[in-house]
């Protein structure tokens, strides 16, 4: 079907509506939602990639607390943001949010972009994650999809289909987006979509984009946790005290050890292993 035929202007203003009517009485109160500081949207932004809203909440406010502003995280030692990181998992995120504190620092003056081009430059700074600093930080009109947004348009819009690819779901969010507060607009859509999942399940595995996420308990990004953790918490100590700390087979977690060393989180200096 035609986007005319399926968005009319009447059928337009009737989905705003419903979401916003929603999020007049059921808005979440979320602590990033409380300021437009573009530091504490991307911090929050890069928290909330493959991390639950309830996980990041509290993990949020200690963060800010520690490094209230670009400048101080990005004059921070990695392993001090590392440990302020424990427990959100994906530790990528904390080292390129740090990589990306820095490069703010030193290179623009403490000052956070303010174009999705130039935010895109950051480390660990995608379309999505540039789009989303942009309406919330600066209430710019950007058009973005995540999985609550996607949710919300496949649950109205794509119901019978399967395999819904974001290709089709844009020009939707584009044709239906409050173009005077897309800051509120998006918000609403993200909390109607996690209305639809408590009640209908997730609409938004009927997407072609849709990936379950992998076991924890046991697996390899657990092991790593483990290991970071515990080299965080002692500031130095030998591979084998490590492998003393783990329940695990050796060989896998002497792979996962030199993994992390190659990657930038942990330094083997002389027969130590130190935070980096």
């Amino acid at each position: 079907m035609k986007l005319e035929k399926l968005l009319t202007p009447y059928r337009v203003r009737s989905f705003r509506t419903v979401i916003y009517a929603h999020y007049q009485l059921n808005r979440r109160k979320l602590p990033w939602r409380r300021t437009t500081d573009p530091y504490r949207i991307l911090v929050s932004e890069i928290m909330l990639q493959q991390t639950q809203v309830d996980r990041v909440t509290e993990k949020y406010q200690q963060f800010i607390a520690l490094f209230p502003d670009v400048v101080a995280l990005g004059s921070a030692p990695l392993a001090e943001v590392l440990r302020a990181w424990q427990g959100l998992g994906y530790n990528r995120r904390a080292i390129a949010l740090h990589n990306a504190a820095k490069f703010v620092t030193d290179e623009r003056g403490g000052r956070i972009p303010d174009t999705a081009e130039a935010l895109s430059t950051l480390p660990g700074v995608g379309r999505y994650t540039a789009a989303a600093v942009m309406a919330f930080a600066y209430n710019q009109p950007v058009v973005f999809v995540e999985t609550n947004i996607r949710a919300v348009f496949i649950h109205f819009f794509f119901n019978d289909q399967d395999q819904v690819a974001d290709k089709e779901i844009l020009p939707l969010v584009e044709r239906t987006l409050d173009r005077k507060e897309p800051r509120n607009w998006y918000n609403a859509l993200m909390d109607y979509g996690t209305l639809l999942k408590k009640k209908h399940g997730n609409p938004a595995k009927k997407s072609a984009h849709y990936q379950k996420q992998s076991t924890f308990r046991g697996s390899d990004r657990q092991l790593r946790g483990q290991i970071l953790k515990t080299v965080l918490d002692t500031g130095s100590m030998t591979e084998q005290q490590i492998l003393k700390q783990l329940n695990s087979e050796q060989s896998r977690a002497v792979a996962i050890l030199n993994k992390l060393i190659a990657e930038g989180f942990l330094v083997r200096k002389q027969r130590r292993i130190i935070p980096a």
